[in-house]
Protein backbone atom coordinates (compact mmCIF):
# COMPACT_ATOMS: atom_id res chain seq x y z
CA UNK A 1 0.00 0.00 0.00
CA UNK A 2 1.22 3.49 -0.83
CA UNK A 3 2.16 5.77 2.02
CA UNK A 4 -0.51 8.50 2.19
CA UNK A 5 1.97 11.26 3.06
CA UNK A 6 3.55 10.90 -0.41
CA UNK A 7 0.22 11.73 -2.05
CA UNK A 8 -0.14 15.21 -3.53
CA UNK A 9 -3.90 15.32 -2.79
CA UNK A 10 -6.65 12.88 -2.02
CA UNK A 11 -8.84 12.07 -5.04
CA UNK A 12 -12.36 13.42 -5.50
CA UNK A 13 -14.81 10.53 -5.38
CA UNK A 14 -18.28 11.84 -6.19
CA UNK A 15 -19.10 10.46 -9.64
CA UNK A 16 -20.78 7.19 -8.66
CA UNK A 17 -18.70 5.45 -11.36
CA UNK A 18 -14.94 4.71 -11.24
CA UNK A 19 -14.32 5.79 -14.84
CA UNK A 20 -15.93 9.18 -14.23
CA UNK A 21 -13.99 9.45 -10.97
CA UNK A 22 -10.87 8.91 -13.09
CA UNK A 23 -11.87 11.85 -15.29
CA UNK A 24 -12.38 13.87 -12.11
CA UNK A 25 -8.70 13.62 -11.25
CA UNK A 26 -8.54 16.83 -13.27
CA UNK A 27 -10.62 19.57 -11.62
CA UNK A 28 -10.90 23.31 -11.30
CA UNK A 29 -9.16 24.46 -8.11
CA UNK A 30 -8.93 28.18 -7.37
CA UNK A 31 -10.29 28.93 -10.85
CA UNK A 32 -7.50 26.97 -12.58
CA UNK A 33 -7.42 23.47 -14.01
CA UNK A 34 -5.48 21.20 -11.69
CA UNK A 35 -4.27 17.63 -12.23
CA UNK A 36 -4.39 15.56 -9.03
CA UNK A 37 -1.98 13.05 -10.59
CA UNK A 38 1.51 14.47 -10.28
CA UNK A 39 3.49 11.32 -9.46
CA UNK A 40 3.33 7.55 -9.86
CA UNK A 41 2.42 7.43 -6.16
CA UNK A 42 -0.66 9.60 -6.80
CA UNK A 43 -1.80 7.15 -9.48
CA UNK A 44 -1.08 4.11 -7.29
CA UNK A 45 -3.05 5.66 -4.44
CA UNK A 46 -6.00 6.34 -6.77
CA UNK A 47 -5.88 2.82 -8.24
CA UNK A 48 -5.85 1.22 -4.78
CA UNK A 49 -8.35 3.47 -2.98
CA UNK A 50 -10.81 4.48 -5.72
CA UNK A 51 -10.57 1.78 -8.38
CA UNK A 52 -9.88 -0.99 -5.84
CA UNK A 53 -7.02 -2.34 -7.97
CA UNK A 54 -4.25 -4.04 -6.03
CA UNK A 55 -0.95 -3.52 -7.79
CA UNK A 56 1.42 -6.46 -7.87
CA UNK A 57 4.20 -5.50 -10.25
CA UNK A 58 4.39 -1.70 -10.33
CA UNK A 59 7.91 -1.68 -8.91
CA UNK A 60 9.19 -3.17 -12.18
CA UNK A 61 7.99 -0.17 -14.20
CA UNK A 62 10.22 2.79 -14.99
CA UNK A 63 9.74 5.91 -12.86
CA UNK A 64 6.95 8.01 -14.37
CA UNK A 65 5.59 5.21 -16.56
CA UNK A 66 2.42 4.71 -14.49
CA UNK A 67 1.74 8.45 -14.45
CA UNK A 68 2.26 8.82 -18.19
CA UNK A 69 0.04 5.84 -19.01
CA UNK A 70 -2.67 6.89 -16.54
CA UNK A 71 -2.83 10.39 -18.00
CA UNK A 72 -2.92 9.02 -21.55
CA UNK A 73 -5.74 6.61 -20.73
CA UNK A 74 -7.65 9.32 -18.86
CA UNK A 75 -7.54 11.64 -21.88
CA UNK A 76 -8.49 8.84 -24.28
CA UNK A 77 -11.50 8.05 -22.10
CA UNK A 78 -12.37 11.75 -21.64
CA UNK A 79 -12.51 12.29 -25.41
CA UNK A 80 -14.66 9.19 -25.88
CA UNK A 81 -17.05 10.19 -23.09
CA UNK A 82 -17.39 13.72 -24.51
CA UNK A 83 -18.09 12.30 -27.97
CA UNK A 84 -20.62 9.80 -26.58
CA UNK A 85 -22.29 12.59 -24.59
CA UNK A 86 -22.45 14.67 -27.78
CA UNK A 87 -23.87 11.69 -29.68
CA UNK A 88 -20.89 11.67 -32.05
CA UNK A 89 -18.97 8.58 -30.94
CA UNK A 90 -18.23 6.58 -34.08
CA UNK A 91 -15.03 4.77 -33.08
CA UNK A 92 -13.22 3.56 -29.97
CA UNK A 93 -9.96 2.96 -31.84
CA UNK A 94 -8.00 5.01 -29.28
CA UNK A 95 -9.18 2.69 -26.45
CA UNK A 96 -8.44 -0.54 -28.32
CA UNK A 97 -4.71 -0.80 -27.43
CA UNK A 98 -5.67 -0.72 -23.75
CA UNK A 99 -8.43 -3.28 -24.27
CA UNK A 100 -6.07 -5.50 -26.27
CA UNK A 101 -3.53 -5.44 -23.43
CA UNK A 102 -6.08 -6.70 -20.90
CA UNK A 103 -5.46 -10.28 -19.86
CA UNK A 104 -7.66 -11.73 -17.14
CA UNK A 105 -8.97 -14.98 -15.71
CA UNK A 106 -11.52 -16.01 -13.12
CA UNK A 107 -10.76 -17.67 -9.80
CA UNK A 108 -13.21 -19.06 -7.32
CA UNK A 109 -12.71 -18.06 -3.70
CA UNK A 110 -14.73 -18.59 -0.57
CA UNK A 111 -16.11 -15.47 1.06
CA UNK A 112 -16.38 -14.86 4.82
CA UNK A 113 -19.61 -16.89 4.94
CA UNK A 114 -17.93 -19.84 3.24
CA UNK A 115 -19.75 -19.40 -0.09
CA UNK A 116 -17.91 -19.61 -3.38
CA UNK A 117 -17.58 -16.40 -5.37
CA UNK A 118 -15.96 -15.51 -8.65
CA UNK A 119 -12.99 -13.20 -8.52
CA UNK A 120 -11.43 -11.73 -11.68
CA UNK A 121 -7.62 -11.58 -11.72
CA UNK A 122 -5.58 -9.45 -14.13
CA UNK A 123 -2.04 -9.75 -15.45
CA UNK A 124 0.10 -6.73 -14.63
CA UNK A 125 3.27 -7.43 -16.59
CA UNK A 126 2.80 -4.34 -18.81
CA UNK A 127 1.84 -0.94 -17.50
CA UNK A 128 -1.30 -0.89 -19.71
CA UNK A 129 -2.46 -4.10 -18.01
CA UNK A 130 -2.53 -2.35 -14.64
CA UNK A 131 -5.41 -0.27 -15.97
CA UNK A 132 -7.35 -3.21 -17.47
CA UNK A 133 -10.24 -3.09 -14.97
CA UNK A 134 -10.71 0.64 -15.63
CA UNK A 135 -10.39 0.13 -19.38
CA UNK A 136 -13.05 -2.59 -19.26
CA UNK A 137 -15.26 -0.37 -17.09
CA UNK A 138 -14.84 2.43 -19.65
CA UNK A 139 -15.93 0.08 -22.44
CA UNK A 140 -18.97 -0.95 -20.38
CA UNK A 141 -19.77 2.70 -19.62
CA UNK A 142 -19.69 3.57 -23.32
CA UNK A 143 -21.71 0.52 -24.37
CA UNK A 144 -24.21 -0.02 -21.58
CA UNK A 145 -24.89 3.17 -19.61
CA UNK A 146 -27.69 5.59 -20.50
CA UNK A 147 -25.71 8.74 -21.33
CA UNK A 148 -28.66 10.94 -20.45
CA UNK A 149 -27.57 10.13 -16.89
CA UNK A 150 -23.88 10.94 -17.46
CA UNK A 151 -23.44 14.62 -16.71
CA UNK A 152 -21.01 17.41 -15.99
CA UNK A 153 -21.71 19.52 -12.92
CA UNK A 154 -23.86 22.55 -13.78
CA UNK A 155 -21.75 24.98 -11.76
CA UNK A 156 -19.98 27.31 -14.16
CA UNK A 157 -16.61 26.84 -12.46
CA UNK A 158 -16.75 23.03 -12.30
CA UNK A 159 -15.77 20.36 -14.82
CA UNK A 160 -16.50 17.25 -12.72
CA UNK A 161 -18.47 14.36 -14.19
CA UNK A 162 -21.01 12.13 -12.46
CA UNK A 163 -23.51 9.39 -13.15
CA UNK A 164 -26.95 10.40 -11.92
CA UNK A 165 -28.28 7.38 -10.05
CA UNK A 166 -30.89 9.35 -8.10
CA UNK A 167 -34.51 8.16 -8.25
CA UNK A 168 -35.71 11.29 -10.05
CA UNK A 169 -32.62 11.64 -12.28
CA UNK A 170 -32.46 15.36 -11.58
CA UNK A 171 -29.00 15.60 -10.03
CA UNK A 172 -27.35 18.84 -11.17
CA UNK A 173 -24.22 19.16 -9.07
CA UNK A 174 -21.08 17.11 -8.60
CA UNK A 175 -21.83 17.51 -4.90
CA UNK A 176 -24.51 19.43 -3.04
CA UNK A 177 -21.93 20.24 -0.37
CA UNK A 178 -19.59 21.81 -2.93
CA UNK A 179 -21.18 23.22 -6.06
CA UNK A 180 -24.81 23.00 -4.99
CA UNK A 181 -24.03 25.09 -1.93
CA UNK A 182 -21.94 27.56 -3.94
CA UNK A 183 -24.88 28.00 -6.31
CA UNK A 184 -27.31 28.59 -3.43
CA UNK A 185 -25.01 31.17 -1.83
CA UNK A 186 -24.50 33.00 -5.15
CA UNK A 187 -28.25 32.98 -5.81
CA UNK A 188 -28.94 34.33 -2.31
CA UNK A 189 -26.37 37.11 -2.73
CA UNK A 190 -27.80 38.05 -6.10
CA UNK A 191 -31.33 38.24 -4.66
CA UNK A 192 -30.09 40.33 -1.74
CA UNK A 193 -28.46 42.88 -4.06
CA UNK A 194 -31.64 43.33 -6.12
Amino acid sequence: MTNARNITRKPIVIADHPVLDMLNTVAIVNKQQDDFWQTDEDVIYWLETVANIKLTSHKTFKQGELLKTARLLREVIRKLVVKKKGDSLDSIKSLEPFLDASLSWVRLQKNAEGQWQQHRCYKQDKVEQVFAPITEAAAALLAEVDFNLVRVCEHEECILWFLDRTKTHKRRWCSMALCGNRHKVAKYRKQKVQ
